[in-house]
């Protein structure tokens, strides 16, 4: 059975039917483009770009009739942004409903797709970075399992038009535009779906997503959702004395610690808060918790009936930093009930879990050059970035395979094309062993990609599990190759 590079094989929380479709197949396979030969050079041309995630298109396709083909059906009315992602967004919500329980966290954020070089598309895109690009804000919505981490896809992807504003615009009018941005997380979530019955799907973000038309939304709809606060709101029920939110959960006493992960963030020059680089490093920080009322805002921004919202907040911080750094703080709300310590940690967990997003993101641009794309058309060009966001997530994959809880103990064969563990395990000689685990299998991936498999080195991260499978599948085609080649010779004499 197979599972990586687009292979047949599971996929990651599906079970029954799918469970034995490519990649390609089960995301794809039933999306109604008009025309079922179309269908299925759409199937064909995903599992190609999963083999060879990386590059431009000619290099993700290879071959010159697939590249053609490829661009032939992106020419096509039917195939649409939307409908593409709606494909994968599909099975994304039957890898949700699959699982029948326990908590999946919809990891919201957005991201900047550049294409200012294509000038044929100028009069086509938006304004991004500090208005001298153009492009797409790309807000993608990823569904994870919060138990291991685990990637089922994208539940949502919104490319938005950044509006170009008069400088006279009135605050009613901005609230009444449905183009300005702090509406996204809004449509991400609702975009997203409900959540099957038996699973908790929990709505999280960063601080951007800290509106208070967001937090209505999330509790008059009966979502669940976990946010970083930016804002120090009003507090309609004061807790202990302070009127204000970030003043009233800083008097709180610490009730335990909690090791955390602060990971490596360059500098940021722009926007309300500008601040310096940060280097990744382990603290130890202290945890706090509390019930509070958060009162509507006395300046109404957006859409939302002004009522108080009944929400919990969780202080992590850092007493002291190291040198050089600032301090570590993070005020979350969420209307997830945090009644115990317990619930408190696992609501970190949960925001810990965010960076995936990001993850993602460079999973997009990096690994698959999402903004390499070279078409002339607005029409062409949306429908290939649906297609290449869904191959992005099979590089998550990688990493999610070597780390599931079966890793050390499933056959590798079981999860991957047996030709790719026969390769590698030809490439390593007797390392791997006769029937080398998923995991073993995985660590040798990294070992390609450049990791050292020692404990200092920790797990290898998508990046270097990508680089590795790259090398790997280049190792794949010339075997194949050969063996095609010692065919034909053979059937020649």
């Amino acid at each position: 059975m197979r599972r990586a590079g687009g292979a047949r094989g599971r996929i990651p929380g599906v079970t029954g039917m799918d469970a034995t479709l490519s990649f390609a197949q089960a995301n794809f396979g039933q999306v109604n483009l008009g025309d079922k030969r179309r269908t299925r050079r759409l199937v064909k041309s995903v599992e190609e770009m999963c083999r060879h995630p990386g590059g431009t298109l000619p290099e993700k396709l290879n071959r010159p009739a697939d590249l053609r083909g490829f661009y032939r059906l992106m020419n096509q009315s039917e195939v649409a942004h939307q409908v593409l992602m709606d494909g994968h967004t599909a099975h994304t919500r039957r890898s949700i409903k699959a699982l029948g329980s326990g908590t999946v966290l919809l990891l919201h954020d957005a991201t900047e797709l550049d294409y200012t070089s294509k000038k044929s598309l100028k009069d086509h895109l938006s304004q991004i970075g500090q208005g001298t690009r153009q492009g797409y804000i790309c807000h993608n919505s990823l569904a994870v399992r919060a138990d291991t981490g685990e990637t089922l896809g994208l539940s949502s992807q919104i490319l938005h038009h950044r509006a170009k504003v008069a400088k006279n615009e009135k605050t009613w009018q901005k609230r009444q535009r449905q183009d300005r941005e702090s509406r996204l997380w809004v449509e991400g979530a609702k975009s997203s779906g409900p959540a099957p019955q038996g699973v908790q799907c929990v709505d999280v973000s960063d601080s951007l997503s800290d509106t208070f038309e967001y937090l209505a939304f999330e509790v008059t709809q009966g979502r669940h959702f976990l946010l970083r606060a930016r804002e120090n709101r009003h507090l309609a029920k004061p807790v202990s004395g302070p009127t204000c939110l970030f003043e009233a959960v800083r008097q709180l006493q610490a009730v335990g610690t909690r090791e955390v992960r602060v990971g490596e963030a360059p500098p940021q020059t722009t926007g309300r808060k500008p601040r310096p680089g940060r280097q990744a490093r382990t603290t130890m920080a202290k945890v706090a918790f509390a019930p509070v009322r958060i009162a509507p805002p006395c300046k109404r921004l957006g859409e939302y009936t002004s009522k108080a919202l009944d929400l919990w907040a969780v202080r992590v911080w850092e007493p002291v930093a190291s040198e050089g750094e600032e301090p570590l703080e993070w005020i979350l709300l969420t209307n997830c009930p945090v009644l115990t310590l317990e619930d408190a940690l696992e609501r970190i967990h949960w925001y810990e879990r965010r960076w995936i997003v990001e993850e993602y993101h460079k999973g997009m641009k990096t690994g698959c050059s999402i903004e390499s794309l070279q078409f002339e058309k607005i029409e062409r060009l949306e429908p290939a970035i649906a297609v290449i966001s869904a191959v992005a997530t099979t590089l998550l994959r990688l990493r999610d395979a070597a780390r599931a809880p079966d890793a050390e103990t499933r056959p590798a064969t079981e999860v991957v094309d047996p030709v790719y563990v026969e390769v590698l395990a030809a490439h390593y000689g007797k390392r791997l062993g006769p029937r080398p685990v998923v995991k073993a299998f995985y660590m040798h991936v990294a070992r390609l990609g450049g990791h050292q498999n020692r404990k200092a080195d920790g797990f290898p991260g998508w990046i270097t599990l990508w680089r590795g499978w790259m090398k790997l599948q280049a190792m794949v085609d010339g075997y194949k190759a050969a063996r095609l080649k010692n065919r034909v010779t053979c059937g020649k004499t």
